[in-house]
């Protein structure tokens, strides 16, 4: 399994805020149209591919889900494939909606 490291939600939040960031979300599509962190790229087994082949492997990439659970799987396969920063985003969007409601 490859390398990544945990990041918790304020952490992530000033990241996000403090340089440039890919953030991937990769909940199912009726979860990703009712809200999700602004910028984030709905990952699904259609998009994952060409995320692979167009995404840059030199920027941090935070990956997220519904509870931080199913990210880290995900933030795993994604270093396997040459993103060299990844985050598993602790807590997952519901933290994340909790703590930051107004930014999704």
């Amino acid at each position: 399994m490859g390398k990544f490291e945990h990041i918790s939600i304020d952490a992530a939040h000033l990241m996000m805020s403090q340089s440039e960031v890919q953030v991937v979300d990769i909940r199912d599509d009726q979860s990703w149209a009712a809200g999700r962190i602004a910028g984030a790229y709905h990952l699904t087994n259609t998009t994952l591919q060409d995320f692979v082949r167009e995404g840059d492997p030199d920027l941090p990439l935070i990956v997220y889900c519904y509870h931080g659970n199913s990210s880290q799987s995900a933030a795993a396969y994604l270093n396997e494939q040459g993103f060299d920063e990844v985050y598993s985003m602790d807590g997952g969007f519901e933290q994340w909606r909790a703590q930051y409601a107004m930014e999704t």
